[in-house]
């Protein structure tokens, strides 16, 4: 029998999925013109692909988020803190770097979104493996370590842009930045195939995700590997942000922001409920902001400077809502 808790849920995720809806249709179909169908055909075939990318890029983050959290047991930390960030503004600086702006992955946005795809999936792959072996299976060590490797990656990738030449940086900052603009159907479904990929391999993890948070020795005691399932799960955690990062660019605050929210409005422990919870917030961040980036600031603003200024004031109020509970 249903619960009061979980029908009340239930009851905000449908809230929420139709708001999302609501933002979905508000995108396509401002400012359209209805009575020229050539136009609207036109506006339709550029405006699907972003709507697509960007509920994409909702689920990949907020999941990975939320499953990022449970794991480190700390509501305030995000996957950005893995590096995957910082790895991808280097590789982008490396390429313009050695290769120059007219170099096939500088131009093609396949060959760049396969180049980025495949070295940030086997970084952290092969980095991440090595680790947790050195460290014993220590998540709080992995995490500090990929703070140490964002901050070595950053350094890299700012002395090159010392070095660069200046027309070759004016071309490198259009790729550094979270866009919308430049999303074609093949990246679609790469994405889309990565991701599926992604939970098939893992599903039997993403299942014990409740049973994960308990803790160790309780997750132990009723035969759970936690271990090996945490191994995998923060594997599939950074494949993930790299497959929305190499897709749409760096977006730091989305799931800390987008995950953080889902908890306060559901407060619940079951992970099904807060992944969709987290996606749907993040349809409507992502969704939302892109319709008044186009519209009102007519693209003079990309929506990830909205969300960076956004996210950085909730994290300060995460922080001190934090302090006051603990007091």
């Amino acid at each position: 029998m249903m619960t009061a808790a979980r029908r009340s849920n239930r009851a905000k995720i449908i809230a929420m999925a139709a708001l999302a809806l609501v933002a979905c249709a508000a995108y396509m179909l401002f400012d359209v013109n209805f009575e020229k169908s050539r136009l609207f055909h036109y506006a339709m075939r550029i405006r699907t692909p972003k709507l697509v990318a960007m509920l994409i890029t909702a689920f990949a983050i907020g999941g990975a988020s939320i499953v990022f959290q449970s794991i480190i047991n700390n509501t305030i930390v995000t996957p950005c803190l893995l590096g995957m960030n910082s790895l991808y503004t280097l590789i982008h600086t490396a390429v313009i770097f050695l290769a120059g702006s007219a170099s096939v992955f500088a131009r093609n946005a396949n060959a760049a979104f396969a180049m980025d795809l495949l070295l940030m999936a086997a970084v952290a792959t092969l980095i991440y493996s090595y680790l947790f072996k050195k460290t014993k299976h220590n998540v709080l060590y992995v995490l500090l370590i990929g703070t140490v490797l964002t901050s070595f990656f950053g350094s890299i990738q700012s002395a090159m842009t010392r070095i660069m030449d200046p027309n070759e940086y004016d071309n490198l900052l259009s790729t550094l930045v979270a866009s919308f603009s430049n999303i074609n159907g093949e990246i679609i479904a790469f994405s889309l195939l990565a991701l599926a990929g992604i939970m098939f391999a893992l599903r039997k993890e993403l299942a014990l995700l409740d049973v994960l948070t308990l803790g160790k020795a309780q997750a132990i005691n009723l035969g759970v590997d936690y271990d090996r399932c945490v191994r995998r799960l923060l594997l599939g955690v950074t494949v993930c942000i790299a497959v929305a990062t190499a897709m749409v660019g760096p977006i730091s605050f989305l799931g800390l922001i987008i995950a953080n929210l889902s908890r306060q409005l559901l407060k619940t422990f079951r992970h099904s409920q807060l992944v969709l919870g987290s996606a749907l917030f993040g349809a409507i961040v992502l969704v939302g902001g892109q319709l008044i980036v186009e519209h009102v600031f007519t693209y003079s603003i990309p929506v990830s400077v909205f969300i960076t200024v956004g996210g950085g004031a909730y994290f300060l109020y995460l922080l001190l809502r934090g302090r006051r509970i603990s007091a």
